[in-house]
């Protein structure tokens, strides 16, 4: 099974990145329908190995904390866009838990040396019009929307033609 580690978004946070995506013109996108922030992608695992990372994920201690939207931005360039995302601040405390996290999971999964706080709102297959995409991307304007995180989440995908299908395996709460 395809697994993957997660922070959930507010509800309010998924309607400003819902309007970022209405204002998305001039290109051919798949946009995202189920919002999250991927702290580590673990690809295909072995079903007996999922009692394992739950086991090795609820040692995983952190404390909440207020996160907020911030700006857009495209992978792996403005020259070349594949994905647009929204970027999550405070990146510092995002990095905190996602290394402890990796941490939890060394020696069973590879380090992402190459981590980067987003998530993605659109994947793009082409673009019409490049000059008038960047402009018409450069002019929408992410409100920041401030949320708690209080938990992280190990997700099962299932990729369906319609799109990837979530199932929340384990959530693992916070500690105060």
């Amino acid at each position: 099974m395809r697994l993957f580690i997660a922070l959930g978004i507010s509800r309010e946070a998924i309607d400003e990145l819902k309007k970022a995506q209405a204002k998305l013109v001039y290109s051919k996108l798949t946009l995202v329908k189920e919002f999250h922030l991927t702290l580590k992608f673990l690809g295909e695992v072995e079903e007996n190995a999922v009692e394992g990372i739950k086991e090795k994920l609820s040692k995983v201690k952190f404390e909440g904390f207020d996160a907020c939207t911030n700006g857009l931005g495209v992978f792996p360039s403005i020259e070349s866009i594949r994905v647009i995302w929204a970027g999550l601040e405070p990146k510092d405390k995002i990095e905190v838990l996602q290394n402890k996290i990796e941490d939890s999971l060394k020696g069973v999964f590879a380090k992402d040396d190459k981590f980067h706080a987003h998530i993605t709102i659109a994947r793009v297959k082409f673009i019409e019009n490049k000059k008038q995409f960047k402009d018409s991307l450069n002019n929408i304007k992410l409100k920041k929307i401030k949320f708690r995180v209080d938990s992280f989440k190990l997700i099962k995908s299932t990729l369906l033609p319609v799109g990837p299908v979530y199932e929340v395996l384990e959530e693992y709460k916070a500690r105060h």
